[in-house]
């Protein structure tokens, strides 16, 4: 345990290091390890494939170091994301980056065999003639679910995986190791590992030419957020901002700083609404991994049926104004889901994300800003991959190795 434990901490060494690659020297003085604990590490992760020498660099005195750096392909991790009406499979290498992906239409409320051989299936296409080690598979999906046990329950709208073990049939069919997780989970840890732009004196600032949009000025504390008078609605059409680019090979955002904050709450609105919350630098789930079912907080009494069973469900007032064409209600209504939650948990930053999201990002930023109206509190699109559950649950299998279970929180595979 010791051994693999040192080992994650230098490979995450040479992963945060990138191409630039970090001498063993290096290695010892950050990890608090002996120069020769690092060199039996480092050997063998040279002859496993997963390291190799970079070139030298110019020491203060003696003869040049020699540097070290991960070697991206020496393994791969597949991550899934299980939509309501889409799957998405991609493919990334050991920094995170995508190499293959696949999409194709799904209906997660049809039968349960057909929806796992089609996850299966798209798994093999994926990887037909693809890399040699493949350290296993991630999926993120809707909740309601438990990742200890990786058995989804009563997920709104195909309440029968209630006691399907998702897991481990698709561990059995795939030969290989696999992790299940909610999707905005997934996608939040995603996001942890990146690094997210900072807050604090001077973050407005640095988000704006980061290209992040920030709420207004407003009230901080008070009482749960009430839906506001309406604000102008910027045309349904109104294209979304491009994603972030990413600093290779790291993760690190190329515009923002690379430590993330200690609270964040990332909000997914596609064909569902939820949440993935990050407190204390860990993925917040809870005891039974109910947290985060963002969209089934009841905002509005007698309001309209939501598929979950309650009236005035978040989901079903933001989806019931998209289907309309009122963007800038959905906006309002998912900002007043995101002032209860800034107030009942104090996150520094709420990130949106999601198809219909980004298919109208300044809207919803603008709105959902104006309602949390808190400027210590930083509302902004996610930035991140193209597709942020599907590489969010890759490092559901790639953050063990890199020692980052701590961003995880507890997960378990099969």
């Amino acid at each position: 345990m010791l051994r693999s434990h040192n080992t994650a901490l230098v490979l995450d060494l040479l992963r945060m290091a990138g191409d630039d690659g970090i001498s063993r020297l290096e290695l010892a003085e950050r990890t608090g390890l002996t120069p020769q604990a690092v060199s039996k590490i480092t050997g063998r992760l040279r002859e496993d494939g997963m390291a190799t020498e970079a070139g030298r660099r110019a020491s203060t005195g003696g003869k040049p170091r020699t540097v070290l750096r991960l070697v991206p392909r020496a393994a791969h991790a597949v991550g899934l994301q299980l939509d309501r009406d889409e799957l998405t499979a991609v493919l990334v290498d050991l920094v995170g980056t995508v190499v293959a992906s696949r999409t194709r239409g799904l209906d997660l409320a049809g039968a349960v065999p057909e929806v796992i051989s089609a996850a299966a299936g798209e798994v093999r296409a994926l990887l037909a003639g693809g890399p040699a080690r493949v350290l296993g598979a991630g999926v993120g999906m809707p909740g309601p679910l438990d990742h200890r046990s990786g058995i989804p329950g009563r997920v709104t709208g195909a309440p029968h995986w209630a006691g399907v073990p998702l897991r481990d049939a698709l561990a059995e069919r795939l030969g290989m190791p696999v992790v299940l997780d909610k999707d905005t989970n997934a996608a939040a840890l995603g996001l942890a590992l990146r690094g997210l732009p900072r807050t604090g004196p001077g973050a407005a600032e640095a988000a704006g030419r980061a290209g992040g949009g920030g709420a207004g000025p407003g009230r901080r504390g008070g009482g749960p957020a009430a839906v506001p008078a309406p604000l102008p609605a910027a045309p349904a059409s109104a294209p979304a901002p491009a994603a972030a680019a990413v600093s290779a090979p790291g993760l690190v955002p190329a515009a923002a700083a690379v430590s993330a904050p200690g609270a964040f709450a990332y909000l997914h609105l596609g064909t569902g609404l939820g949440a993935g919350l990050v407190i204390g630098g860990m993925v917040h789930r809870g005891p039974r991994t109910g947290a985060g079912e963002f969209g089934h907080q009841v905002v509005q009494l007698d309001g309209p049926v939501c598929p979950c069973g309650n009236r005035g469900c978040i989901e079903a007032l933001c989806l019931a104004a998209v289907a309309r064409g009122d963007l800038g209600e959905a906006a309002r209504v998912l900002g007043t889901g995101a002032a209860n939650l800034v107030r009942l948990l104090d996150v520094e930053q709420v990130l949106l994300g999601g198809r219909t999201v980004l298919a109208a990002a300044d809207t919803f930023v603008r709105g959902v800003g104006a309602v949390v109206g808190d400027d210590a509190v930083r509302v902004a699109l996610a930035q991140g991959g193209a597709y942020p559950v599907a590489e969010g649950a890759a490092q559901l299998v790639l953050a063990p190795l890199f020692g980052r279970m701590e961003a995880m929180g507890s997960a378990s595979r099969a």
